[in-house]
């Protein structure tokens, strides 16, 4: 099965690393802050555009809710990962995995957020929400060092679902804007709540989410390099 889907895929990634780390590089340099609730970014043009659509593109079927919702974890058996089965099988997924494990994006990463990845672990999920998804207030505070929140669906019914901010207590206080190949960014602490209120969802919302966590992250096959922690 996953020979079949692979082939459906180019040779190799239109852009490479080096051309992702320049673009992310780039949208981090012309990004927007906001301290309220808490701090959060939102950036543009995080991925040279042939590759924010080499991964829309990607073969995941979109999965099933089977009636529930709430936390990404109840549908755990069918989540994607930029893990090391799908690096193999896909370029573009080894490109984007590789930009995000190198040192200049860890180094600025680091600088730019003031989080401290030393010791961390890559770990990018490929989401795709249907009608029905709902995710209850969260502030990722644990295991988790740094969150980004990549969007990638074009679909123009698509930009009012961006991702809920809530504040301390828990009361929504906002959304950030949902655009092709832009992003959420912070550091989870303990009132960075988010999550993604009930709304009508037309066809797939698809999103990368980027984590680097802790050696305590117990699902090691979820890792893009799982014997590879970052070097800070």
């Amino acid at each position: 099965m996953r020979d079949s889907v692979a082939v459906q895929q180019s040779d190799a990634a239109k852009s490479t690393a080096e051309d992702i780390i320049r673009a992310f590089s780039q949208s981090v340099a012309n990004g927007d802050r906001s301290d309220q609730p808490y701090a959060h970014w939102v950036l543009r043009g995080c991925l040279p555009e042939d590759t924010h659509q080499d991964v829309l593109n990607l073969p995941f079927p979109a999965p099933s809710l089977e009636g529930v919702s709430g936390k990404r974890e109840l549908h755990n058996k069918t989540r994607k990962y930029f893990d090391a089965e799908n690096k193999e099988a896909f370029p573009v997924v080894a490109a984007v995995a590789e930009a995000f494990q190198d040192k200049r994006i860890t180094d600025l990463i680091a600088k730019t957020f003031e989080t401290n990845l030393d010791g961390t672990y890559l770990r990018i999920e490929y989401a795709q929400d249907t009608d029905g998804f709902w995710l209850e207030p969260h502030s990722d505070l644990g295991v988790k060092s740094f969150t980004l929140l990549l969007y990638l669906s074009d679909d123009e019914s698509h930009e009012n679902l961006g991702t809920d901010i809530y504040d301390g207590d828990k009361k929504h206080v906002g959304r950030s804007p949902f655009a092709p190949n832009a992003a959420m960014i912070f550091v989870p602490a303990d009132d960075t709540f988010h999550g993604f209120e009930r709304r009508p969802i037309k066809g797939v919302r698809k999103s990368l989410i980027i984590n680097y966590v802790t050696d305590e992250w117990r699902a090691r096959e979820q890792l893009a390099f799982p014997e590879a922690p970052i070097n800070a």
